[in-house]
C-alpha cells in the first residue's frame, strides 16, 4: 500500500483487535531486520531470493534493498526523482536468473523497471496512464507480468522482452471501495492471477485462458477488509494475508474463511507485503500509521 493514498484508509479502519501471539499453522515469528523509518526506509513489497535471503521496495525512498539472513541491509539501486510532484516504487518480483523487476509510480512517467544483477535500473515498459501501480506478479512459464492499478481499478499485462503494455482485466471487482482503494496484492497460482481489492475485503481468482487471455472472474473470498499483499502457503490456495492499518495477518483458507495468525504483538507494524518460501513466511512492514518500527519479520509454517 503507498504511503500516498494509505491516509484514505487510516479514517475506515483504525480499529484493532486486541493482540495476541502467533496462531497455528505459523509459529515461532521474530524480527530478523530493523529498518530507519527516519531515512524512509519503509518496505512496500517483498520477493525471497533462494538461500533465504530477501529483497525489498522502499517506497518512499524510490529504493530496491537487500536483506540478507543476518538482517544486513544494502541498498542495490535508486530509482529516478520525479520531474514534478513525487515518486514511489511498489511492487517487486525475481526471475530465476536474479533480475529484478519493480512498479514505479511518477506521474506520466510511470511503468516498469529491471535491475539486473550488479546492473542499474532501467525502464521496459511506460505506463503513463496508469492510476496507482501497485503489486507486481510473474508468470514464470511465460515470462509476462501483471501489475495491479489501485486508483483506475484493474490488472496491466506487460511483455518485458517487447515492452508491450495492455489492460488486462478490469471491473467491478477491481474497483476502488472503502478508503478509495482497489485492486492491490497480486500473485500468479494454479493457472490463474489472483488479486486482492483492498477498500472491497475480497480476493479474486482470474484463470489465464490458453490464448493468455482473462478467464470469468471468480470470487475466492470475501471479509478481508484492508488487506494489502498477500501470497500462497504452498501448492494449495491457501493464503497468508497482510492486514496493513490493524497490523494483523490473516490465513485465508481455500472456501474462503478467515482467521488472524499474527498481530502487533508479534512484531508487526502496519503490515504490507507477504512472501513464502519452503516452510517460512516473510512479512515485511511498512510502519506507514505507527511510524514506529518498520521491520521484516520471519515466522515458520507448519504444513
Amino acid at each position: 500500500m503507498s504511503a500516498v493514498v494509505a491516509a484514505g484508509l487510516a479514517a475506515t479502519t483504525l480499529a484493532v483487535a486486541p493482540a495476541f501471539a502467533a496462531t497455528a499453522p505459523l509459529s515461532r515469528p521474530e524480527v530478523v531486520a530493523h529498518f530507519d523509518v527516519t531515512t524512509k526506509q519503509q518496505p512496500e513489497n517483498i520477493t525471497v531470493e533462494p538461500d533465504g535471503s530477501a529483497d525489498l521496495t522502499f517506497s518512499r525512498a524510490r529504493q530496491i534493498a537487500h536483506v540478507d539472513k543476518d538482517g544486513k541491509v544494502t541498498i542495490l539501486a535508486t530509482l529516478p526523482e520525479a520531474s514534478t510532484g513525487t515518486a514511489s516504487v511498489s511492487g517487486i518480483v525475481r526471475t530465476h536468473d536474479g533480475t529484478l523487476y519493480v512498479n514505479y509510480n511518477a506521474g506520466t512517467a510511470s511503468g516498469v523497471y529491471r535491475l539486473r544483477p550488479g546492473g542499474t535500473p532501467e525502464q521496459i515498459a511506460a505506463l503513463p496512464e496508469v492510476g496507482s501501480l501497485n503489486g507486481l506478479a510473474l508468470d514464470e512459464r511465460t515470462g509476462t507480468l501483471y501489475a495491479t492499478d489501485s486508483k483506475i481499478g484493474g490488472v496491466w499485462r506487460i511483455t518485458p522482452k517487447s515492452g508491450a503494455v495492455e489492460l488486462w482485466a478490469s471491473g467491478t471487482e477491481f474497483q476502488p471501495g472503502t478508503g478509495g482503494y482497489g485492486s492491490n496484492g497480486i500473485k500468479v497460482h494454479n493457472g490463474a492471477v489472483w488479486v486482492g481489492n483492498t477498500g472491497k475485503g475480497t480476493l479474486t481468482r482470474i484463470p489465464v485462458r490458453s490464448d493468455g487471455g482473462a478467464g470469468a472472474y471468480e470470487t475466492a473470498a470475501t471479509g478481508l477488509s484492508g488487506m494489502d499483499d498477500f501470497a500462497f502457503t504452498g501448492e494449495g490456495d491457501t493464503v497468508l494475508a497482510a492486514v496493513n492499518v490493524a497490523s494483523q495477518v490473516y490465513l485465508v483458507k481455500p472456501d474462503g474463511t478467515h482467521m488472524t495468525v499474527l498481530t502487533s504483538a508479534d512484531g508487526l507494524s502496519n503490515p504490507t507485503s507477504v512472501a513464502v518460501r519452503a516452510h517460512t513466511a516473510y512479512i515485511a512492514s511498512g510502519a506507514y500509521f505507527t511510524a514506529t518500527d518498520p521491520n521484516l519479520l520471519e515466522a515458520r509454517i507448519s504444513h
